[in-house]
C-alpha cells in the first residue's frame, strides 16, 4: 500500500539537508564508538572500574560537545537559509514595483522619441530619393556607354 503524498499528507517529510544531517551525525557517531571501542580494546588489561568510568565520561563529554557544535553549525546554516527566503520575499515587492517603474519609463522615452524620429525621416526623406534618383541616372548613363562601347 502506498502512502499518501501530496500537500494533505500526514506522512512526514524530511527535507533533503536534514536527511543528510542525520546521515552525517550517525556516520560521526559510529565512527567515534569504532575508535573509542578500539582504543577501549587496547587500554583494557591495564584500566580498572574507575579508569573506565572516567574513559566513558570523557568520552561522552566530547561526544556531545562535538554533536553541540555540529548541530549549532547546522542551525547557522539553517539561519543563513532563513534570513535569505526572508530577504527575497521583502525584495520581490520591490522588484515588481522597479520593472513597472522601468516600463513606465520606456513608454515615456519611446513617445518623446518617436515624433523626432519622424521630424527626422522627414527631413532626410527628400534627400535619400535625391541621392536613389542620382544613383538611377548614373546607372543608365552606365549603361549606355557600354551598349554604346558594344555596338
Amino acid at each position: 500500500m502506498k502512502a499518501p503524498s501530496g500537500p494533505h499528507s500526514t506522512a512526514t517529510q524530511v527535507q533533503p539537508t536534514q536527511s543528510a544531517t542525520m546521515k552525517f551525525s550517525l556516520i560521526a557517531a559510529v565512527v567515534v564508538l569504532a575508535l573509542a571501542q578500539g582504543s577501549f580494546a587496547q587500554d583494557a588489561p591495564n584500566m580498572d572500574l574507575e579508569s573506565i568510568t572516567q574513559y566513558f565520561e570523557e568520552l561522552k563529554t566530547k561526544m556531545t560537545k562535538e554533536l553541540t557544535t555540529f548541530m549549532e553549525n547546522q542551525d547557522l546554516a539553517n539561519q543563513a537559509q532563513t534570513f535569505l527566503e526572508d530577504k527575497k520575499t521583502q525584495l520581490e515587492p520591490l522588484v515588481t514595483q522597479f520593472q513597472a517603474q522601468i516600463k513606465s519609463a520606456a513608454t515615456t522615452v519611446e513617445e518623446q522619441i518617436q515624433p523626432l524620429a519622424a521630424n527626422v525621416q522627414t527631413q532626410i526623406q527628400p534627400l535619400i530619393d535625391n541621392f536613389q534618383n542620382q544613383m538611377q541616372e548614373l546607372m543608365k548613363k552606365i549603361k549606355d556607354q557600354t551598349l554604346a562601347i558594344a555596338n
